[in-house]
């Protein structure tokens, strides 16, 4: 998993752009979240789920007010791989996939977690962390 400004998924390859970063802010900027999943020969051919979860420190979802009431973000997908022609029986095959947010406020100072769970399971090295900047001073009017 990596964190950048914005990534896509093309011809089976990811692009991004402004990747590799762990600070941010303090103002909310749009961002994206680059991930690549091996999948091993014995689960070719089978529909497999992903979810995708922004937790606080305490692994707690992160919420926001929306006009329909306290939101998480949340994103799920699902993902299918199968043998490619002309390679060694066995071959594991990576799948990738990118997702991209709008700006979201999240407070300053703050510690964040992206937490990818597959069929239910959190994966090793299924996480990626990052701080918010401090909040900018104003100086005071006179």
């Amino acid at each position: 998993m990596l964190l950048a400004d914005s990534a896509q998924v093309a011809d089976g390859k990811l692009y991004i752009l402004g990747g590799g970063w762990s600070v941010t802010g303090p103002d909310a900027s749009p961002s994206a979240v680059a991930m690549k999943v091996g999948v091993d020969s014995p689960e070719f051919n089978e529909n497999h789920h992903w979810e995708l979860f922004l937790e606080d420190t305490d692994g707690q979802l992160v919420q926001f007010e929306t006009p329909e009431g306290m939101q998480t973000i949340e994103v799920r997908g699902d993902f299918s791989a199968t043998a490619p022609t002309g390679v060694p029986v066995g071959t594991p095959v990576d799948v990738p996939i990118a997702v991209n947010f709008g700006p979201i406020p999240l407070a300053p100072s703050s510690r964040f977690t992206w937490r990818m769970v597959i069929n239910g399971e959190s994966l090793p090295g299924a996480t990626v962390s990052f701080t918010t900047r401090p909040a900018l001073e104003t100086p005071e009017e006179e």
